[in-house]
């Protein structure tokens, strides 16, 4: 088992309820005509850079501007009836709670949304736009998901949370899918993580799409939870990191995404939040693309040579494109001075 400190497999294999690829087919039929199928695109610049011949999967074109549509919509369409009815709640930095919004609406159930009080006001306004509750926190001080207990309990709303579960996780793989089948195997196939449902997902199409294909999860430097969970074989938690990646401020990966990586992914690298804004610019200026720098974080391992792409055909995950335009401008600019 890739990852896996010796004597320690038990741990992986005595979790339960953990998705396959069967679960990431089911979410492909439930996401099909409503989910974006989003277009892979190339830049021979990028490949000059690297050596190797890179596909971006352009998940910040996806609905509600990143991938969380996937496994939201899967979640919350796979729910019964009864349930529907009585609504659902998540917590989220933003790209989730916007998904979760807007999946809500699209199915036509009530969304209660818990955001840290310091999300970007972007990220805010779109969840509460799409017609959502929501809730704010400060992630430095409350727990999110107490909280959100409080809450839930005692209107019986169904909690979909934003990595750690079954359905999410597997409406994340579809990407991988998606990519897979469009521009064949693969080599490297490169994914973001914050909590793990992306890169837990992608290794599930991964391995049954493209066997022998190494993938790899890219975390922010100041939050390398899961590549020192990865390391250690156990679920490490850290304090919320302080990162311009707001995506991937988790403090722990789940016990699902966590299993699932320690089986299937080769390696967890990071990158410093200086490369996530030169990572920006790239996209910016030579493919006329707008990333969050969450979203970049794949992108950035590879185009600053932490994941070796020379002679390798490599999928590339643009995860998210939600950022404020203020946000933005300042930190392209900076990148420019």
């Amino acid at each position: 088992m890739r990852g896996t400190m010796p004597g320690e497999q038990a741990e992986t294999t005595a979790v339960s309820g953990l998705p396959t690829f069967a679960d990431v087919a089911r979410a492909a039929e439930r996401i099909a005509g409503v989910a974006h199928r989003t277009p892979v695109l190339t830049s021979r610049t990028a490949d000059a850079m690297t050596g190797g011949r890179l596909f971006f999967k352009a998940e910040n074109l996806q609905r509600a501007g990143a991938f969380k549509f996937r496994g939201a919509y899967n979640a919350i369409s796979a729910l019964p009836e009864a349930a529907r009815a009585r609504g659902v709640l998540s917590f989220s930095s933003g790209n989730h709670a916007q998904a979760i919004a807007l999946a809500s609406r699209l199915l036509g159930v009530p969304a209660t949304i818990i955001m840290p009080s310091d999300a970007p006001a972007a990220k805010i306004a779109a969840t509460r736009g799409y017609g959502a509750e929501v809730v704010l926190y400060d992630r430095y001080t409350q727990d999110r998901e107490a909280l959100g207990r409080e809450i839930a309990a005692p209107r019986g709303l169904t909690v979909i949370p934003p990595f750690n579960h079954p359905d999410v996780i597997a409406g994340q793989g579809t990407l991988a899918q998606e990519l897979i089948e469009a521009v064949g195997p693969l080599d490297v196939l490169v994914a973001c993580l914050g909590g793990g449902g992306q890169l837990a997902g992608c290794a599930l199409a991964a391995d049954a799409l493209s066997p022998g294909c190494r993938v790899i999860g890219v975390e922010p430097e100041a939050g390398n939870d899961g590549q020192r969970s990865f390391q250690e074989g156990r679920v490490v938690t850290i304090p919320v990191p302080r990162t311009i990646a707001d995506g991937a401020q988790s403090t722990a990966l789940g016990d699902l995404t966590f299993a699932i990586i320690r089986a299937r992914v080769a390696d967890i690298v990071t990158v410093t939040d200086a490369q996530l804004v030169e990572t920006m610019r790239f996209f910016a200026g030579r493919m006329k693309l707008m990333v969050e720098p969450t979203g970049c974080l794949a992108a950035a391992a590879v185009l600053h040579g932490l994941v070796d792409a020379r002679d390798k055909r490599v999928g590339v995950v643009i995860s998210g494109g939600n950022v404020d335009l203020a946000a933005f401008a300042r930190l392209i600019g900076d990148a420019e001075a």
